[in-house]
């Protein structure tokens, strides 16, 4: 008999959810939001995510987001869960009428990268603002269902030409035998990727960006391993449409490592 994991523990500005504040999400999703995993009420690059939420509300609704205020939520909606370990996600909204940012956050089960190395399909692609993580994007949950259909395990979006930017909900990297590559392409910086750049360079093998195409000389297959990241770990990558690749264990344990290493901050 399969468990049912728990409903989302959902809070408005520090108040439980409400048939009408459920309204500002399904009837206007013009938004952002950030996603990171607290374990033991702590999370990686707290710092980065905060930045993150204040970056895209200027942006977008030329109003800052104060990071205290987000992290007493964040506690508040954890205590609320009665939870410690947790996924936890905070959308920015400005619904029509508001002069302050209404701050969603949302608390669910706790989540793990799937260990097993992954199998991409490219998909054309490219999101609008890349830089800013939105929620309801229609393009990439339609290629990852797409992917799924075909047996892979998600999409790899590209831009015209070929060019690889980012998985449908990852960064992609690549290693090509001495450093770690990233695609220069428009793409959102995640905040794990940023911390395995960080890391690397702190360890003195710095990783790179470059032009990635699924074919040509910049081709896929030029790398002999590649991997994915996001807020739920690391994972190998086994296949990009008909490109194979090995899984490098060297490489997955070195990258787990620096990943390790990031310093957790108390939210």
């Amino acid at each position: 008999m399969t468990t049912q994991p728990p409903p989302p523990h959902i809070e408005f500005d520090g108040h439980p959810a409400t048939e009408e504040t459920l309204r500002i999400p399904a009837l206007y999703g013009f938004g952002h939001f950030t996603a990171l995993q607290v374990r033991d009420g702590r999370a990686r690059g707290l710092g980065l995510h905060l930045a993150r939420l204040d970056a895209a509300n200027r942006e977008l609704f030329a109003l800052p987001v104060d990071g205290d205020r987000v992290r007493e939520l964040v506690r508040h909606a954890l205590d609320g869960a009665g939870r410690r370990d947790a996924s936890v996600r905070v959308n920015g909204y400005l619904p029509p009428g508001a002069t302050r940012t209404t701050l969603m956050v949302t608390v669910r089960e706790p989540a793990v990268m799937p260990s097993g190395a992954r199998s991409l399909m490219s998909a054309p692609y490219v999101r609008t603002a890349p830089h800013i993580k939105r929620p309801g994007e229609f393009g990439q949950t339609y290629y990852g269902v797409l992917a799924g259909r075909a047996g892979f395990d998600d999409a790899l979006l590209t831009a015209p030409g070929g060019v690889v930017t980012e998985g449908a909900i990852t960064n992609i990297g690549f290693w090509d035998g001495d450093s770690v590559v990233w695609p220069d392409a428009p793409a959102l910086t995640g905040i794990t990727m940023t911390l395995l750049e960080q890391g690397l360079e702190r360890a003195g093998r710095p990783s790179v960006r470059r032009p990635v195409t699924l074919d040509g000389p910049d081709g896929v297959g030029r790398f002999p391993a590649a991997f994915v990241c996001n807020s739920q770990g690391i994972a190998p990558v086994r296949r990009i449409d008909d490109t194979l690749f090995a899984v490098d264990e060297e490489l997955m344990k070195d990258l787990g490592a620096v990943y390790d290493s990031a310093p957790e901050d108390l939210v």
